[in-house]
């Protein structure tokens, strides 16, 4: 049998392209077009944090919603003011080309594999992450991939290389969607996925599936907050984003990210980085 993947395709374009419309018709000096993580989107977090914001600084918060690699190409553009990504090796690479001025730890918690209930790959058996993703491919099942150059995607593609392994096989799905959408995929076809563990937890009691891995290195995930170099984007509002990056690093704002969850779901989603990086 040829090897065959699924892509389910959606429009990736239309956040890109409401990013372009805000940036024409919003006031620059009092508006911030924040290029974010999905995850910080799906939770709940930015809803929290955006009025905070606002009655802080007076600045009106715009997030756009979307894989780490497309925040950071939105930047590239030009269409965003400040970016909140967890790509770490994406973002160096973005600091080291000049695209950005400052670059802050905000948060982190852990990626995790789930699956199905009974764990027909023996995903969570296995000696670490890395050897899970080897079994998940050797038992060849069904894996859902954002495939949307996201920092999770990029995470999940570095695992399939530690293992040796080089996807698509049959059962190999690219969602091209957000994480919400890509664990409910999961969940429909009965299949094992990355995840962040904030999105998983926010949507748990929705989904049959369950975690098969723990606290691991490999699954750490760290969120950054990168002010931007207005070089060659003059629209770039400089002041409103360092004013976004100040407050999501401020004491009170971590005080309140470290507590996010707690109320709602029983469990603090992120642990706050309070300027410091964790131990890898």
């Amino acid at each position: 049998m040829g090897t065959r993947f699924t892509r389910i395709l959606v429009p990736l374009a239309l956040p890109a392209l409401l990013a372009s419309g805000l940036r024409a018709q919003a006031a620059p000096s009092r508006d911030v077009i924040l290029a974010t993580t999905t995850s910080l989107q799906e939770t709940g977090l930015l809803d929290t944090l955006t009025p905070l914001f606002r009655a802080a600084t007076g600045y009106t918060l715009r997030p756009v919603a979307v894989g780490s690699g497309q925040a950071l190409k939105m930047a590239e553009r030009g269409d965003a003011d400040v970016v909140l990504a967890h790509a770490p090796e994406a973002e160096a690479a973005f600091m080291a080309a000049g695209h950005g001025v400052r670059r802050r730890i905000v948060a982190w918690n852990y990626f995790t594999i789930v699956g199905p209930q009974g764990d027909p790959a023996a995903a969570r058996a296995a000696p670490s992450a890395v050897e899970a993703f080897a079994r998940i491919r050797a038992a060849g099942a069904v894996f859902v991939s954002r495939g949307d150059s996201s920092g999770t995607q990029l995470r999940e593609l570095a695992l399939w290389r530690a293992a040796g392994v080089h996807p698509p096989w049959d059962g190999y799905i690219e969602s091209g969607q957000g994480m919400s959408a890509t664990l409910r995929l999961a969940n429909e076809r009965r299949g094992y996925t990355l995840t962040d563990r904030a999105t998983f937890a926010t949507l748990r009691h929705e989904l049959d599936l369950v975690p098969v891995r723990g606290d691991e290195p490999s699954l750490l995930n760290v969120y950054h907050v990168i002010e931007l170099n207005p070089a060659g984007h003059p629209r770039t509002n400089v002041d409103g984003g360092r004013a976004f990056a100040d407050f999501i690093t401020s004491p009170a704002v971590q005080d309140l990210i470290g507590a996010f969850g707690r109320e709602r779901i029983g469990v603090p989603l992120f642990v706050a980085a309070r300027g410091v990086e964790p131990a890898r």
